[in-house]
């Protein structure tokens, strides 16, 4: 999957995907972009593990299967977003890899994670989502989504 584009999804082709953090005074705000909306909600749990760890050439040590219930796009993204807070907290588990599939409505997720030991800390840790001005849906290129991350 890919990274930061540099231009925050504009100008960007249908089917590419990418995520990147912009500005935000005191919090963490993310954005990210795919073809489809799964593809889009694995992106914007690396934009978000990418703003405060560096997990270039890290391997996972465990996979954890996720399964998230139908809901409204927007809560699905602060749904995932929340999970991997709570395996952050409680089980000091970063994903390296992501991957989601639509399964009856809701999304099953496949996280490929490692410890929080094996990876570079490079910035505030995230502790919650914020509600504020988070947004995800259909766009002309596909989907995106947009979320402001308390740390």
């Amino acid at each position: 999957m890919g990274g930061d584009t540099g231009d925050g999804g504009q100008g960007r082709q249908p089917g590419e995907c990418g995520h990147r953090a912009v500005p935000h005074p005191g919090d963490i705000r993310i954005e990210a972009w795919a073809a489809c909306r799964e593809h889009c909600l694995a992106e914007a749990v690396l934009a978000m593990v990418e703003c405060f760890a560096d997990v270039s050439g890290v391997r996972p040590t465990a996979v954890d299967r996720v399964r998230l219930p139908e809901a409204s796009d927007d809560d699905l993204l602060a749904s995932l977003l929340d999970e991997v807070i709570f395996r952050l907290e409680a089980y000091g588990q970063v994903p390296v890899d992501v991957e989601a599939d639509e399964a009856d409505g809701g999304l099953d997720v496949r996280l490929a994670v490692t410890g929080i030991a094996d990876v570079e800390i490079t910035g505030a840790v995230p502790v919650a989502v914020a509600w504020n001005r988070l947004r995800m849906g259909p766009d002309p290129y596909g989907w995106s989504c947009a979320v402001t991350v308390d740390a």
